[in-house]
C-alpha cells in the first residue's frame, strides 16, 4: 500500500469544531426555502479548496444553483451548474489536487470537495450530515474490513493499486482521539483521505459552525432514484463575510 498522500498541520483532531476568530472570513449560505448556515474555512490546511470556493461565492457562481444530490443520513451536495452532478469547474478552469490534512476529517458539518477520483476537484462540494454518532460496532466493522483488505492486497497488489476505489479505512492510523471525535459528532470516516488505505478521499476545507440543523433538514428531502430532490432546493446566496464574533451582522465581500 502506498504511503498516505497527506500532511499534518500539527493541530489536534477536533479543532475544526471550534468557532472562528473575530475577523475571520466565513461563508453564510442562505437557501430559498429559508435555511441558513454559516461555515468557517481552513485556508492553512486546504488553501486551494478554500480559495476556489470563496472566489466562486464572491462571483455569485453558486447563487440560484440547486442541490443536485441529497442522501439522508449521509450528505447534501451542490456546485453542479446543470444540476446533474456531471459538470462544474474550478476558478482556474481545470481540476486541482486533493489537500488532505490529518487534523481535518469528515465529521458531521464538515464541508468537503466532491470529486470523481484523485485530483479531480472542481466546483462541487458536499456537507456531511449523518446524524449518527459512531459506535463500537462500527469500529469493529472497519477493523474487520481492514484485515480483509490487507489479505486481499497481498495477492492482488497491482489490481488494487490501479483502482482508487479499492480502499477502506486504515484502522492502523485510527487513534482514540479520532474515535472520540466521530463518536461525538458522527460523520463519514470512509471519506477521510488521510486515513484511507490508498490515500484517496475527499478534501475537508470548512465546517458548519452555526445552522447545522438546517443542513439536517435539507438532507431529509424527498428524492428520486438518482438522489436528486423532487422539489428543487435552491441556494439563494453564498456570501463571504467577516465574522464579528457573534451571530450578528458582518461585512460582506463582493467581486471587484
Amino acid at each position: 500500500m502506498e504511503e498516505l498522500k497527506s500532511k499534518s498541520s500539527g493541530k489536534k483532531l477536533g479543532w475544526q469544531t471550534e468557532a472562528p476568530e473575530k475577523g475571520e472570513e466565513i461563508a453564510v449560505v442562505t437557501m430559498q426555502s429559508g435555511e441558513e448556515f454559516k461555515i468557517r474555512f481552513f485556508p492553512g490546511e486546504a488553501p486551494k479548496a478554500v480559495y476556489n470556493f470563496k472566489l466562486h461565492a464572491i462571483n455569485g457562481y453558486f447563487d440560484g444553483m440547486a442541490l443536485h444530490r441529497v442522501i439522508a443520513n449521509f450528505m447534501i451536495q451542490g456546485g453542479s451548474p446543470n444540476g446533474t452532478g456531471t459538470d462544474g469547474e474550478s476558478v482556474w478552469g481545470q481540476d486541482f489536487e486533493d489537500e488532505f490534512d490529518k487534523s481535518l476529517v469528515n465529521i458531521d458539518g464538515a464541508l468537503s470537495m466532491a470529486n470523481a477520483g484523485p485530483a479531480t476537484n472542481g466546483s462541487q462540494f458536499f456537507i456531511n450530515c449523518t446524524g449518527t454518532p459512531a459506535s463500537s460496532e462500527m469500529w469493529t466493522y472497519y477493523e474487520s474490513q481492514y484485515e480483509q483488505f490487507k489479505e486481499y492486497y497481498k495477492e492482488n497488489k497491482e489490481l488494487v493499486d490501479a483502482n482508487p476505489n479499492a480502499k477502506t479505512l486504515d484502522t492502523s492510523k485510527v487513534t482514540d482521539d479520532y474515535k472520540k471525535l466521530y463518536e461525538q459528532y458522527g460523520g463519514n470516516m470512509h471519506l477521510d483521505g488521510a486515513y484511507s488505505t490508498n490515500g484517496t478521499g475527499h478534501t475537508v476545507f470548512g465546517q458548519v459552525f452555526e445552522g447545522l440543523d438546517g443542513v439536517y433538514a435539507l438532507s431529509k428531502a424527498e428524492t428520486d432514484g438518482n438522489d436528486k430532490p423532487v422539489t428543487d432546493m435552491v441556494i439563494e446566496s453564498v456570501k463571504i463575510v467577516e465574522y464579528d464574533g457573534t451571530s450578528g451582522e458582518a461585512q460582506s465581500k463582493s467581486a471587484d
